[in-house]
C-alpha cells in the first residue's frame, strides 16, 4: 500500500538525539483525515481512496460538496485529495486516518507550495552572476545576453526576471524522526516547502521502495 496523509506545517524546531546531537525538524500536524470515497478498478478504472482534511463551516461548501460530504457521512472538509492504493477495499467510508500510519525511521515525500517571493531579478531567481563592479563598468545588475543575433528574437525558456516562488514543490526521501499520536504531530528531519499553516501532502517515499 502506498501510504499518504494530509497535514499542515506548524513550524520548525530542534530535538536532541540519544547521543546528544541536535536534529533540526519540521513539525507537521498530520490529520486526522477522513475517507470520503473509495475508487476501485471495476467502477473507476483505478484503485484509490479520497480523503478530506481540516474541518470547515457548512456555509463555505458549494452545493455539490454538500451532497458529496453528506453521502459519506463526514463533516465538511477544506482540503480533498486522492491517494492511489491497491488496498482501497480495506478502507471504509468515514474511516479516520491519523498520524500513526507513519513511524519513526520511515521515509516520506513531502509536497507543498513554496513561499511566494514576488517579482525577482536574475540574481535572486536564477542565481546569475553580476557584472564587474569597477567604476568603468556599466554592467552590474542586468539580465545578460538574450541570445544570438541571427534569430532576432528571444527563444522560449530563457531565464529572465519574473515572479518567484508560489509553485508546487516536492522534497523526496525525508526521514520521520518522531510521531506524536496524541497530538497527531509528525516530526520530519530538515525543512519542507511552504509557509506556516500551509497544506502539505505526506506520501510514502518512492525512492525508499
Amino acid at each position: 500500500m502506498s501510504r499518504g496523509i494530509l497535514g499542515k506545517k506548524v513550524g520548525m524546531t530542534q530535538i536532541f538525539a540519544e547521543d546528544g546531537k541536535v536534529i533540526p525538524v519540521t513539525v507537521v500536524q498530520a490529520g486526522p483525515c477522513y475517507v470520503l470515497q473509495k475508487k476501485t478498478e471495476a467502477s473507476d478504472g483505478y484503485n484509490a481512496i479520497q480523503v478530506g482534511f481540516d474541518e470547515k463551516r457548512e456555509n463555505l461548501a458549494t452545493k455539490p460538496e454538500k451532497g458529496h460530504f453528506k453521502k459519506s457521512g463526514v463533516k465538511f472538509m477544506r482540503f480533498i485529495k486522492e491517494f492511489r492504493t491497491a488496498e482501497a477495499d480495506s478502507f471504509e467510508v468515514g474511516q479516520e486516518i491519523k498520524a500513526d500510519i507513519f513511524a519513526a525511521g520511515d521515509k516520506v515525500d513531502v509536497v507543498g507550495t513554496s513561499k511566494g517571493k514576488g517579482f525577482a531579478g536574475m540574481h535572486k531567481r536564477h542565481g546569475a552572476r553580476r557584472g564587474p563592479m569597477g567604476h568603468g563598468s556599466k554592467y552590474h545588475h542586468r539580465t545578460g545576453s538574450m541570445g544570438a543575433k541571427g534569430p532576432a528574437r528571444v527563444f522560449k525558456g530563457r531565464n529572465l526576471p519574473g515572479r518567484m516562488g508560489g509553485e508546487r514543490v516536492t522534497v523526496q526521501n525525508l526521514e520521520v524522526v518522531r510521531v506524536d499520536t496524541d497530538k497527531n504531530y509528525i516530526l520530519i528531519r530538515g525543512c519542507v516547502p511552504g509557509a506556516k499553516k500551509s497544506l502539505l501532502i505526506l506520501k510514502e517515499s518512492v525512492k525508499a521502495k
